[in-house]
């Protein structure tokens, strides 16, 4: 486990990140059409990798994730680039941001910089599931990899398909921090397996699932498990 520490000033570069990967992969061209519904502020230094162009939670999502977990101490354990880190710190006592690569946790530092709230959290570089026995807070936000682009080619979403772990196991680690879960999911995801989780649990978790749309169209799906309401 490595700490992060805060760039000192927000770096600036001629050709940002993104604009690069956009010039080589032609894969990315939709997300960059989406890049102020993925962050308001891009154009003022936001940096992405490309996995962080099609894997990080558009803008308008996390501002109502965030809310549900105003005042308190939150775990993002796959924070990406930050755009759900960002939204957390904005309301949040207090954010935990952990990604496993480090590459990543700086370009989250630059864009927490970049909306003004990098000093509200606190940076690892490390493994949430080797982390997880260490870690202490109210609320873990789960939003772990979902396996590239091609999530949405499969008629019913799995919860085995995610990574690096499947969706029970990492599930399971996260009941040992706190009962209050939130899980990111494609919209497809299959809904009967994420009611198991709930009722499965001991005690039996509150469930609430919530459709997350962007422009009228469904992107993904939140879901909250809490003993109460989150």
């Amino acid at each position: 486990m490595a700490r992060k520490r805060k760039r000192s000033r927000l770096e600036k570069a001629i050709n940002s990140p993104a604009e690069k990967e956009h010039g080589t992969s032609p894969n990315l061209t939709k997300y960059w059409f989406q890049r102020y519904d993925l962050f308001s502020k891009y154009d003022q230094g936001i940096e992405m990798d490309e996995e962080g162009w099609y894997s990080v939670t558009p803008e308008a999502i996390a501002v109502k994730q965030a809310e549900r977990c105003r005042g308190k101490v939150v775990i993002d354990c796959f924070s990406g680039v930050g755009g759900n880190t960002i939204q957390f710190a904005k309301v949040c006592a207090s954010v935990i941001a952990i990604d496993i690569d480090p590459a990543k946790v700086d370009m989250a530092i630059n864009n927490a910089m970049v909306y003004g709230v990098d000093d509200r959290v606190d940076y690892v570089v490390g493994d949430f599931i080797h982390l997880a026995p260490s870690l202490k807070g109210d609320v873990l936000f789960l939003s772990p990899p979902w396996g590239g682009p091609m999530y949405n080619k499969v008629e019913s979403y799995t919860l085995d398909m995610l990574q690096p772990k499947d969706g029970y196991s990492l599930f399971q680690i996260a009941q040992s921090i706190t009962p209050n879960i939130i899980m990111f999911l494609p919209r497809n995801v299959d809904l009967s397996q994420l009611e198991e989780l709930a009722w499965l649990s001991s005690p039996p978790l509150n469930l609430e699932i919530e459709e997350n749309c962007v422009g009228g169209k469904i992107k993904a799906i939140t879901a909250y498990f809490s003993c109460s309401a989150v």
